[in-house]
């Protein structure tokens, strides 16, 4: 590899990024400097820019650019339904179906003993601050089918519940279009347990 200080640190900045080991970030950054310098420049303004502007929303926690998110003013939202996330990219899945009205609790995170996170790391003091608001009738747990998912969204229905709060979980079963021979065991057993 060249001998060039900035181009490793391009390289290293790169590696951060999920998935993206030594080679595809080497591969990367000779691209941007060989055939692309201006989207080099372009890449390294949008990250400043959205580095410097982007924060948490002060009500569920989302990325926005103001004090409150779009979707937490939006008035034609149904205040009654929490639906409780992971992350801000969970959210945008559940908003693009175009089939959820209410609004968000994004987590950012999931509780995991072996990284040392556990519920306070993930703001659970903020969204049982957030559920005890008055026009909160149901909280929608939509953690990922993850062991690590899995054990958040138990304790949070545990919490939730024992303040009398209506919890749902997101059902699991067989994808739209599968043919059930091919579909793992325990999709096939969540889904007739889940069966309605």
């Amino acid at each position: 590899m060249p001998d060039t200080s900035s181009l490793s640190s391009l390289i290293e900045a790169l590696r951060r990024l999920p998935g993206v080991g030594a080679k595809s970030a080497a591969r990367m950054a000779f691209h941007l400097m060989q055939h692309d310098r201006e989207g080099a420049v372009l890449l390294a303004r949008s990250l400043e820019g959205a580095a410097r502007a982007v924060k948490h929303c002060q009500r569920c926690h989302t990325f926005t650019e103001s004090d409150i998110c779009n979707t937490c003013l939006d008035t034609n939202r149904d205040a009654s339904q929490l639906c409780v996330v992971e992350t801000p990219a969970d959210q945008a899945a559940m908003e693009r179906t175009g089939a959820y009205k209410g609004l968000y609790f994004v987590l950012m995170g999931k509780i995991s003993p072996l990284d040392g996170v556990g519920p306070k790391e993930i703001g659970i003091e903020r969204l049982l601050a957030r559920v005890a608001e008055p026009q909160v009738r149901e909280v929608i747990l939509a953690t990922n089918f993850t062991a690590e998912g899995e054990a958040t969204a138990h304790i949070l229905a545990h919490m939730l519940k024992s303040r009398g709060i209506q919890v749902t979980r997101l059902s699991r079963g067989v994808p739209i279009g599968s043919e059930l021979e091919y579909v793992d065991l325990g999709t096939i057993a969540h889904a007739l347990e889940d069966r309605r």
